[in-house]
């Protein structure tokens, strides 16, 4: 039977928790360590943004259509809304009561006009008798005048008619002028969604009273978002308009969501670090603004939404 004296245990003992205290701190640091190594930063780093178009009211009245809900996807060209028309339905009515008017003096004048023809005709006939008989001493030299004078007198008359004619003419074309101008008012009353995209706000309600130039609501198409970043000097001839990047979005609180992007637009001129961005001791950095684009078919991405850009 093998004995070992209280020494040696104690020797034994105290080797084992030796071995286990290398173990438990060790080894986590190891883990620890690789772990850092393994973690690569990516080139640059940015928000997501789209472009907002504000969409206003092109006439002022009260809104007594309005479809408009946040987050709605809208198709181009879709009426989305309408102001009320009923003040230019009733002035388009008056210009159109004045457009009749002002034609019947039309009438009234090609009345005229042959009135004075028919007696001008007559007239010139008449002259050419008085002419005859002047010449075989039949009428004086005062009935050769006077009949001239009334020709005369008669197309002079006609010429005025025909004058005042074109001033109504002018008259009617004003008006028919401003009849289409309310006809345009009419349709621009009809709200029509401009471009494709997702409603981003709404700032007015159904019945509300709007002016001219009022915002209405914001849109943006989400299809393909923008990752603003902003590159140095040193990175600047690596990156070129076109070049197909990676861009690393949050999946999780610890994984990323790897997807591609294409490079759309690289600024002309440094600017400093946005301080959004960057640490405080890198805001005196002059760095270059660069935009990826990026497809969003899933709506995965959002506006204000942190990015990541490898280019390599």
């Amino acid at each position: 039977m093998l004995h070992i004296n209280r020494l040696s245990q104690v020797t034994i003992v105290r080797h084992v928790v030796g071995k286990l205290h290398w173990f438990f701190y060790t080894v986590p640091l190891l883990v620890l360590l690789a772990g850092c190594a393994s973690e690569e930063k990516s080139d640059t780093y940015g928000q997501f943004e789209a472009t907002e178009t504000s969409i206003s009211s092109e006439v002022p009245g009260k809104l007594i259509k309005y479809t408009i809900n946040e987050g709605d996807r809208l198709d181009q060209n879709t009426q989305v809304g309408q102001v009320d028309t009923t003040r230019l339905s009733l002035q388009k009515k008056e210009l159109r009561s004045q457009l009749e008017s002002v034609r019947s003096k039309i009438e009234n004048i090609d009345a005229q006009v042959a009135v004075q023809q028919e007696e001008l005709a007559l007239a010139r006939t008449n002259l050419k008798r008085t002419e005859a008989l002047h010449e075989d001493g039949a009428a004086t030299e005062q009935q050769l005048d006077d009949t001239r004078t009334k020709v005369q007198t008669m197309e002079k008359r006609i010429r005025a008619l025909q004058t005042e004619k074109q001033s109504i003419r002018a008259e009617m074309e004003t008006i028919r002028t401003r009849i289409e101008q309310v006809e345009d008012q009419i349709d621009d009353a009809l709200i029509m969604n401009p471009v494709n995209g997702t409603v981003l706000t709404s700032f007015v309600e159904t019945y509300e009273m709007i002016r001219q130039g009022q915002p209405l609501y914001e849109i943006a198409n989400l299809d393909t978002l923008e990752l603003r970043v902003y590159i140095s000097g040193a990175q600047l001839p690596s990156v070129k308009l076109g070049q197909r990047v990676e861009v690393l979005v949050d999946k999780n609180a610890e994984e990323n969501q790897a997807m591609e992007g294409k490079v759309s637009w690289i600024a002309s001129e440094a600017e400093f670090t946005p301080k959004m961005i960057q640490t405080k001791e890198e805001r005196v950095t002059q760095v270059y603004a660069v935009k990826v684009r990026v497809p969003n078919p899933n709506g995965i991405l959002k506006i204000g939404m942190p990015g990541e850009v490898n280019f390599e």
